[in-house]
């Protein structure tokens, strides 16, 4: 059975995005090269990716660009390699390579998923998403990387749960720019 994550940047004060849903305070860091290492590998390939459509589009109008190539040229062939899940009830057909849209009830369709052939999957960004993974118990780990900067106000990791979910704490890793990165495993 392929195991599902999830990878989220947020703030000291627990946002991944701002009021206007902007992100790009997550990569602004300073230039860390054991960063760009560990991020690099990150988008290896290795992979499946599942995100809602806000960020399915975002992702999908930056990383097949040659300014995406161009900046990161890793990560960017990672991204754009990596077979990829958008999950939407208005997206008919995905533009970006190697994705498939999944319609339907959340949940189930993510058990289905999960229970296919193929490699594991992890969510980038898709908040809402995330909350409704958690509260169907589909989450197998969560990979946060916390950047030493706060908004005022923002869309919270996990906001909007219903129900108590209680994570234990397998790793830990801080960079030299200021990012820390915490691996969680459901208690």
């Amino acid at each position: 059975m392929r195991k599902l994550g999830i990878f989220m940047n947020v703030t000291l004060n627990g946002l991944y995005a701002d009021a206007n849903s902007d992100m790009s305070w997550a990569h602004q860091s300073p230039d860390d090269t054991e960063w760009n290492e560990f991020t690099a590998a990150n988008a290896s390939g290795d992979g499946a990716l599942l995100f809602g459509r806000v960020t399915y589009d975002m992702m999908a109008n930056f990383w097949p660009t040659p300014m995406a190539q161009q900046m990161m040229p890793t990560v960017a062939e990672g991204m754009n390699k990596m077979p990829k899940y958008v999950v939407s009830r208005t997206l008919d057909k995905a533009s970006w390579n190697n994705t498939t849209v999944i319609k339907g009830d959340l949940a189930v369709e993510i058990r289905k998923l999960k229970a296919t052939p193929g490699p594991d999957l992890v969510t980038l960004g898709s908040g809402s998403i995330v909350a409704q993974l958690a509260d169907a118990n589909l989450l197998d780990s969560a990979q946060v990387v916390i950047h030493p900067i706060a908004l005022g106000a923002g869309k919270a990791l996990f906001g909007g749960i219903a129900r108590k979910l209680q994570l234990k704490l397998t790793k830990s890793r801080t960079f030299k720019n200021g990012n820390v990165v915490l691996w969680y495993d459901p208690a």
